[in-house]
């Protein structure tokens, strides 16, 4: 007969590539993400598969319908060419999977600081060390700060400074490839000699207006973790701590 597991809550889960973790987070925040660039609402709270789906169907989906073109001379306040550019066929099928990406990160983001709450009065263990053919991923102390830094620089490398390989080498490619359609690197080279009209005239704004979304989320994303893991580590360290170093009998001056 199966014994019953002693915890029915998991706090984490460290794989050779990422380590997932429970958190409270502050549903707006999520729903916000969600709101500037579907699907990543879904990476803050670990859910890759919808996320990356979700990234990538508002890369298409956008394209598809000029919305990023549309976005710009609304902001302009060029209404009329606003509604000329943007393909109508295309654009009533990406209200409804950018509705939807808002909703579930709000929803989810809720169930899961319940589940965190529960995990944690349960004080389930957690695991420090998880080690493969292909990587060694543990608990360690971080430096916020520091994959800040390294996500401004080059975004991805935050990412992979605190160990979230899969999303780190997806930003990263994801965001050059936005960069080279945008004709970004050339607009900046034109710029640094002072052509600044062929400067204008080179940069894609279709592309280009997909950045600002994401480099804000990429600093977010990797400052937040850094923080959160430190977080993860104090706890497993300190549950390590009460089970091995404290006399159960020792009484507490209270």
């Amino acid at each position: 007969m199966n014994e019953t597991p002693p915890f029915r809550w998991q706090r984490a889960h460290l794989s050779q590539f990422s380590t997932t973790q429970l958190h409270l987070r502050n549903p707006w925040v999520v729903a916000f993400f969600s709101f500037s660039y579907p699907g990543f609402g879904h990476l803050l709270l670990h859910r890759y598969a919808a996320g990356f789906v979700l990234i990538l169907w508002e890369l298409f989906i956008n394209q598809q319908a000029n919305v990023n073109v549309g976005i710009m001379y609304s902001l302009l306040g060029d209404f009329e060419t606003a509604k000329e550019v943007m393909d109508k066929r295309w654009l009533i099928l990406y209200v409804g999977i950018y509705m939807f990406g808002i909703w579930d990160g709000y929803r989810t983001a809720v169930d899961h600081n319940k589940m965190y709450l529960l995990a944690d009065r349960e004080d389930a263990p957690i695991l420090n060390l998880k080690m493969g053919s292909w990587s060694t991923n543990y608990l360690d102390k971080r430096k916020p700060w520091v994959a800040l830094a390294w996500s401004v620089m080059v975004p991805g490398l935050g990412h992979l400074y605190v160990h979230k390989i899969i999303t780190g080498y997806f930003i990263f490619a994801y965001t050059i490839a936005i960069m080279y359609f945008s004709h970004l690197p050339q607009a900046i080279h034109l710029t640094m000699i002072g052509e600044f009209a062929q400067s204008k005239e080179m940069l894609n704004m279709q592309w280009l207006i997909y950045l600002p979304s994401i480099y804000l989320f990429i600093q977010y994303d990797a400052y937040i973790s850094a923080v959160e893991y430190n977080k993860l580590f104090e706890k497993e360290l300190s549950k390590y701590l009460r089970q091995n170093y404290q006399n159960p009998h020792f009484k507490l001056p209270i």
